[in-house]
């Protein structure tokens, strides 16, 4: 099974990543240092994009520096160039073959921004359109559904924010995520399968560090398993959403263990008494049932190791639905958009 074996291999993959990583990396981060941009853009498409929105938060809470999502259509379809000259353009993907990708950074360059990618193919036309690559270095992906280099885009991130904010002991964190990566593959999540295997839709909740590795969730449940789920933000998810949830609905609520945690948890506590199908990761929250954590290391590395213990999950949901992971309907491993 392709998707099994790629997660797998997610903690070699951020091993080996420093090395590789410590030229560009280095260039940029003096760059970014000498030059501080006031703006932070990122593009992307699918898993690349939740690892973009993870990104957000490290640099907005890290370095204070607002981030913002561009819309590619603006520049392929509306034709309106942006005007970023002096800012940081970044754009994450696992081919770099994505039309509307390529022409967006080329459209950024043009104005003067900074122009980094985080991309697996490095010989790639996305790699071309850009000043700085940072490789992912995660080898052949061939799992349409991408595992490992989501995990090894959000761990260039986290490398990223780590230099850049001077953060050491995030990037003392990094150093031991390979190991901790693979302890939370291990992890048994299987007392909700039932629940969740049965579910035609629900809603999965994140706050902080958290939300981004809910979405990708939320995409991985809609590729693998044919479930239309759908990611909150723990605050959100009270401004309409909630009224989703009846007897059965099911939730999976993502714990972060920063300060997000205690709000998030009464939270927890609220869904657990709207549902008797709300499941928590590593805390007691009223009635939900617990899926089992690693102890908590670092707030950010934390959250990486949770979406490892749910692509086993994904796995297990989708073989008892009769889907076939290497094979998702309708999807292929190089989308291509304009």
């Amino acid at each position: 099974m392709l998707m099994e074996t790629e997660l797998n291999e997610a903690p070699d993959v951020v091993a080996r990543q420093s090395k590789l990583l410590a030229g560009p990396l280095g260039e940029l981060v003096a760059h970014l240092r000498r030059v501080p941009p006031k703006v932070i853009v990122t593009c992307a498409r699918g898993s690349s994009a939740y690892a973009a929105n993870f990104g957000k938060y490290l640099f907005e809470r890290h370095l204070g520096v607002p981030v913002a999502a561009v819309a590619p259509s603006i520049i392929t379809i509306y034709r309106r160039d942006l005007r970023l000259r002096g800012q940081f353009f970044l754009t994450i993907s696992q081919s770099g073959h994505s039309d509307d990708l390529v022409e967006a950074a080329s459209s950024a360059r043009d104005s003067g921004a900074l122009t980094t990618a985080i991309v697996n193919d490095t010989n790639s036309p996305l790699a071309s359109a850009c000043e700085i690559v940072l490789p992912m270095a995660a080898g052949q992906e061939l799992s349409v559904a991408a595992t490992k280099t989501f995990v090894a885009s959000v761990a260039i991130l986290l490398s990223l924010a780590g230099t850049w904010a001077s953060e050491r002991p995030l990037r003392d964190a990094l150093d031991r995520l390979p190991n901790r990566l693979a302890e939370a593959a291990r992890l048994d999540w299987s007392n909700a399968i039932d629940v969740l295997s049965a579910a035609r839709n629900l809603a999965i909740i994140g706050r902080g560090p958290t939300l981004a590795i809910a979405q990708e969730a939320s995409l991985k449940l809609k590729e693998v398993c044919n479930i239309q789920a759908e990611a909150f933000s723990g605050a959100e998810f009270q401004h309409g959403p909630i009224a989703l949830v009846s007897e059965g609905y099911p939730v999976l609520i993502f714990m972060p263990t920063d300060e997000a945690a205690s709000i998030l948890a009464e939270m927890a506590a609220d869904v657990s008494r709207k549902s008797n199908s709300v499941f928590v990761t590593g805390i007691r929250a009223g009635t939900a049932g617990i899926l089992p954590v690693l102890p908590p290391d670092h707030p950010e590395t934390d959250a990486l190791c949770l979406i490892q213990s749910f692509y086993r999950l994904a796995i297990c949901l989708a073989e008892r639905r009769g889907v076939n992971v290497d094979q998702p309907r309708h999807l292929q491993k190089i989308t291509r958009t304009i």
